[in-house]
């Protein structure tokens, strides 16, 4: 048990506090840079460090969930999971950098919410767990969607990125509703829209 803690521990110092590694190289890494003014950077950078912050709760809930989690193959998928999205930390916070921009404040209060919620999604059984992985993933589509609308159309390689963490998030939510997840009671999915607006809002401006 303390093994394990210290493991989890581990776990989310790396998520919060250092670069995340990757496997796959960083979409979008051999276009050039475009031509953007001052205030389009900035908000580039802004959209991105949401992203980020994104990913750490990602990365958390999936941690919380595998804590609870009672099939070795549903463990094996939110680890694999979790894993994808710990390359997307790794994108996300690139960018962030060569646009300038710095991460979140709030990256540690995101973490420790998200574990939080993802470890009581976990106790609730694989199925209500599996269902709130699917529902996150969906949201996370649809937000990387708007945010690919809202970048400079110059700018391809943060196009890119986003493109890619998006055909991540919809296998993600696939896998979940392959593996048996139970669709969330509508209060529960509207709680999870107003809880990831605020997000957004507080990480876009720190």
């Amino acid at each position: 048990m303390i093994d394990a803690l210290i493991t989890e521990f581990d776990k989310a110092l790396r998520a919060v506090f250092t670069s995340a590694p990757t496997r796959r190289p960083m979409p979008g890494a051999d276009l050039p840079e475009a031509e953007m003014s001052e205030r389009e950077k900035r908000h580039v950078a802004a959209l991105m460090r949401v992203n980020h912050c994104g990913e750490i709760c990602a990365q958390a809930l999936y941690q919380g969930q595998a804590w609870g989690s009672h099939d070795p193959q549903v463990r094996r998928e939110l680890e694999q999971a979790a894993w994808e999205e710990t390359e997307h930390l790794n994108w996300t916070e690139r960018r962030i950098g060569e646009l300038g921009g710095r991460k979140s404040l709030f990256n540690p209060v995101w973490y420790a919410g998200s574990l939080a919620i993802g470890a009581f999604a976990g106790k609730c059984g694989d199925a209500w767990s599996l269902g709130f992985l699917a529902e996150t993933e969906r949201q996370v589509e649809g937000h990387l969607e708007g945010h690919k609308a809202r970048l400079p159309a110059q700018d391809r390689k943060s196009w890119e990125v986003l493109e890619q963490m998006k055909a991540d998030e919809m296998r993600h939510a696939e896998t979940a509703s392959y593996h048996g997840a139970r669709k969330l009671p509508l209060p529960v999915t509207l709680a999870m829209k107003l809880s990831s607006k605020l997000m957004t809002r507080l990480s876009y401006i720190a």
